[in-house]
């Protein structure tokens, strides 16, 4: 059964006064997204990708009497775009939320290549998973998550805040992403100031400002109509792929799939096909 998770970066750490397992930083450095990825890129060729970032092996979980992955077996590569597909309930969104250190498998294992080395992604603790998180990956959902009592630019900024970045800093990061992705001017919007799409961009700002080298995507565009819908993907993609970086899209979209590398289809907690995207 679906379950709606917390706020990934903004997760509380529980026991703090027991040592977290050692997490290595990200490599990228936040900073102003590059002009390349403000517009419109393709999806990486799968001949050209790079390196496996992710590797789920053997991966189980059941919610009670429900079985949401039976055994799942998963690569995604550095550079890439993944759609993951299925039907409600095939096990997609839990598949998502094991690779992205949300929950723990019950069975199985996930790792992560940094460059200081394979993280056990499904060993870590709570706090490590939430470390994790906050300096590995970045998050775009449907309905966004975003706070609704911050600005704009303080949705954006206050991921790179709790990773330790002054304020100063932190916003200036956060304003270059947003300018970037057509969004000047409206930074000190709330976030009931801004339409859909607009929200959807200011969550990748929020996604990208860290320098993530995996962002995470359930659902992004289910709320957006078509036109919109294909805006947000074409940034989405430019922010990500476009910048060297892997990106995984939970949708139900076939348009927003066929964008996308490579599509992996589940069915009742397994893959059940996997093959190429049209990467347009």
């Amino acid at each position: 059964m679906s379950q709606h998770p917390p706020v990934p970066f903004a997760g509380t750490v529980r026991g703090a006064g027991a040592p977290a397992p050692a997490v290595p930083p990200s490599s990228a450095a936040p900073g102003p997204v590059p002009a390349a990825a403000a517009a419109p890129a393709h999806a990486a060729d799968p001949a050209h990708a790079g390196a496996a970032v992710l590797a789920a092996r053997g991966l189980t979980k059941t919610y009670g009497t429900t079985t949401a992955l039976a055994g799942v077996d998963l690569t995604v590569r550095r550079g890439e775009s993944v759609a993951i597909m299925g039907a409600s309930g095939s096990g997609k969104t839990t598949l998502l939320h094991c690779l992205a250190g949300i929950v723990r498998p019950d069975g199985g294992d996930v790792r992560l290549a940094t460059a200081a080395g394979d993280v056990v992604v499904s060993a870590l603790n709570e706090a490590g998973r939430s470390r994790l998180r906050r300096e590995q990956f970045g998050f775009v959902f449907q309905e966004g998550l975003l706070l609704p009592e911050l600005t704009a630019l303080e949705n954006v900024a206050v991921a790179l805040m709790l990773g330790g970045a002054a304020r100063p800093a932190a916003e200036h990061a956060a304003a270059g992403w947003l300018h970037a992705l057509g969004l000047a001017g409206m930074e000190h919007r709330r976030i009931g100031q801004l339409s859909g799409g607009q929200a959807q961009r200011v969550a990748i700002a929020r996604a990208q400002v860290t320098g993530a080298p995996v962002t995470f995507a359930d659902e992004p565009t289910g709320a957006l109509d078509s036109a919109t819908s294909a805006e947000v993907m074409d940034l989405l993609l430019g922010a990500t792929t476009g910048t060297g970086r892997t990106l995984v899209v939970v949708t139900h979209d076939e348009g927003v799939a066929a964008r996308c590398t490579r599509v992996v289809r589940l069915r009742d907690g397994r893959v059940v096909a996997e093959h190429a995207g049209g990467a347009r």
